[in-house]
């Protein structure tokens, strides 16, 4: 797994980069993904969160987590078939991540700052793999599977 991390912010400490990175590497061998599969993290706060969920999602509040799945087909967009390009890693997509929400939330729930950041990056990482909670049976299915992979980490609810 090849993983991206860009901190727009300057503030990610680097035992928390590492603790994305660890998190995602992890994943990907839990869903038993192929090797040669690739993604971006872009660590943000809330007021580029704002202006990234109003400009894509036309929502102007910030949110804790976006993601853009490159394999997801949108009305409108021309869909690039990415088995054309064979010898490159696959891009599954990236996830926008505002570490002043995961601060926020990780007071307001009552745990650590590292399980919600943890916690979202998985969440946003799900999602790049075509997870989603639309409907309650999907939501049973993402949410297990995100506890089952905090749990096997190291990152489940104490």
């Amino acid at each position: 797994m090849i993983i991206d991390l860009i901190d727009e912010t300057n503030q990610v400490a680097s035992e928390h980069l590492k603790l994305v990175e660890d998190i995602i590497d992890f994943s990907s061998d839990y869903l038993q993904l192929p090797k040669g599969v690739e993604c971006a993290i872009t660590f943000v706060d809330n007021a580029r969160i704002q202006e990234i969920n109003r400009d894509y999602r036309g929502k102007d509040t910030p949110t804790d987590v976006i993601s853009f799945a490159l394999d997801d087909v949108v009305d409108g967009e021309v869909h690039l078939d990415s088995s054309v390009y064979q010898d490159a890693p696959h891009h599954l997509g990236d996830i926008i991540l505002s570490i002043d929400r995961a601060r926020e939330q990780a007071i307001e729930y009552g745990h650590s700052f590292e399980r919600e950041l943890g916690f979202l990056a998985l969440h946003g990482f799900l999602h790049l793999n075509g997870y989603d909670h639309l409907t309650p049976e999907d939501e049973k299915e993402m949410f297990g599977l995100q506890a089952d992979i905090l749990n096997a980490f190291g990152l489940g609810r104490d």
